[in-house]
């Protein structure tokens, strides 16, 4: 019998919870649920008023994985749902506004994907993104390295970074920016993305080319495109762990030596939040929000 849970007044049927999702650890579907409803407080302000991308993995990430933009059958109609401009015309998405939602998001198994850009305001980018990708032998180690030059070059211009690892080899950057059409925000960051290899070129590289990208991390500009999505910090990655996008101090960035230091699963994150809060907080505070020269 399918267990049905009540969240905020809403009766959402929960599948297969004891379903083993991460062997490498035994995490189970029920605590991949628990995680997100425990985290839910942190979690929730960065998917609000954001059309979600789903990357599904029912199955664990060792079975299908696959991509979702349209809502999904079967979806609620309590569940919150925007029209949005596409390429290929007006596609219909989910907003995830509420723990119920959340929950029901959740019980898809699903990695959160979103843009730089609310519902609202759709191609009008409030904030700017940096994923930095490590080409191995490369690691998140030198990502942090180049993460503290970007720091650095995004505050000469007034915009404050934060950090958060991508919850797989490499590193995020995240500044808020006052509302700027996502196409200046793309040609900007492309900007720094080169300045950052022109400045330590045995380091760096700007362009996607796979054969470019051995032992260097590749300063991926492009997901400032509107038509673009980046992991939601908080969510669980389809890895063999269950590994999260989590938010550093810049300390921390400062000080890793090793690629374990930084790591994070979905049980570090209670602690982490009980000690720091939500370090990517301002992000959602349109006073700290920086204007592109």
């Amino acid at each position: 019998m399918t267990p049905i849970t009540e969240v905020e007044g809403h009766r959402i049927a929960l599948s297969n919870l004891d379903k083993v999702l991460y062997p490498a650890t035994g995490f189970t579907k029920g605590e991949v649920l628990h995680y997100y409803a425990t985290t839910a407080d942190a979690l929730l302000p960065h998917l609000r008023d954001r059309p979600l991308s789903f990357l599904r993995y029912p199955d664990g990430p060792g079975g299908q994985v696959f991509f979702a933009k349209n809502v999904p059958p079967g979806t609620p109609d309590w569940v919150s749902t925007a029209e949005v401009p596409r390429s290929e015309g007006a596609a219909r998405m989910v907003v995830v506004q509420d723990l119920a939602s959340l929950v029901w998001a959740a019980n898809l198994v699903t990695e959160f994907h979103t843009p730089q850009w609310v519902v609202g305001a759709p191609n009008i980018a409030d904030r700017i993104v940096f994923d930095l990708d490590p080409g191995p032998p490369a690691s998140v180690v030198e990502c942090c390295e180049v993460a503290l030059w970007l720091r650095e070059r995004l505050a000469a211009d007034g915009i404050e970074a934060y950090a958060k690892t991508s919850g797989s080899k490499g590193l995020h950057l995240l500044a808020a920016l006052t509302p700027t059409p996502s196409e200046r925000v793309t040609e900007y960051a492309k900007e720094l993305a080169v300045a950052a290899e022109q400045a330590m070129p045995r380091l760096v590289v700007h362009r996607m080319t796979r054969s470019l990208r051995p032992r260097k991390v590749f300063v991926d500009w492009s997901q400032n495109a509107a038509r673009k999505t980046t992991a939601t910090p908080y969510t669980l990655r389809a890895r063999p762990e269950p590994t999260v996008s989590a938010p550093v101090t810049w300390e921390e960035v400062e000080e890793c030596r090793s690629p374990g230091r930084l790591g994070f699963l979905a049980t570090d994150i209670a602690p982490r939040l009980s000690d720091h809060g939500d370090l990517l907080a301002p992000l959602l505070d349109p006073s700290t929000a920086g204007r592109l020269p």
